[in-house]
């Protein structure tokens, strides 16, 4: 296990595009998905990590808590299934039947979208206004496996507030930091280990 931090793409960044399969419905998720929404936050997670199973049930309670106030979710695992095949889609698709996501998770085979929003680690999250504008990247909370200090989800929690709000989101923010994105030999981002 690597600890990685999350690279902190630039703010006012527009989210990049992606089309990808929801593993529990099978429907295509884009961000045309959700277009109606206030704001959007894509998470980077996968059901093996340490970092984060940690904090799973606070990712499921996110949900529960915004989706119907204007928040949409997208959860991503852009892992190597072949040497972490606990991350495969049918475990994802366990994982998010266990901890009741009611949003959708999806799976970047070819790991595009995580370069596309420069994933680094698991959790890594990306929170965007209604114009598609990163507002927020960073931690969940400074809670870690093994910290003792408890799960509340306070960063991204305030950031998601504000952004509902049509308020200004607070600019220091702190990387998140978890295990590294497991790279296909050979496809590893030029960011990976920098």
């Amino acid at each position: 296990m690597v600890k990685t931090l999350s690279t902190m793409l630039p703010l006012g960044t527009k989210a990049p595009d992606f089309s990808l399969e929801d593993v529990v419905s099978g429907n295509k998720i884009s961000l045309h998905t959700f277009a109606d929404k206030k704001a959007l936050l894509v998470m980077f997670i996968c059901v093996h990590c340490p970092f984060v199973k940690h904090l799973q049930d606070a990712l499921a309670a996110i949900g529960k808590e915004y989706v119907d106030k204007g928040l949409g979710i997208v959860a991503i695992s852009s892992n190597d299934i072949i040497k972490h095949p606990d991350d495969a889609p049918e475990k994802m698709k366990e994982m998010a039947a266990t901890l009741g996501f009611n949003f959708p998770f999806c799976y970047d085979e070819s790991q595009e979208i995580a370069k596309a929003y420069t994933a680094a680690c698991t959790p890594d999250f990306f929170l965007f206004d209604h114009d598609n504008t990163l507002v927020y990247r960073g931690q969940f909370d400074d809670s870690r496996p093994g910290n003792d200090l408890p799960v509340t989800g306070k960063d991204l929690k305030a950031a998601i507030e504000e952004v509902l709000l049509d308020r200004k989101v607070d600019t220091q923010q702190k990387p998140s930091i978890g295990c590294n994105i497991k790279w296909i030999a050979g496809n590893e981002p030029p960011y990976f280990g920098a």
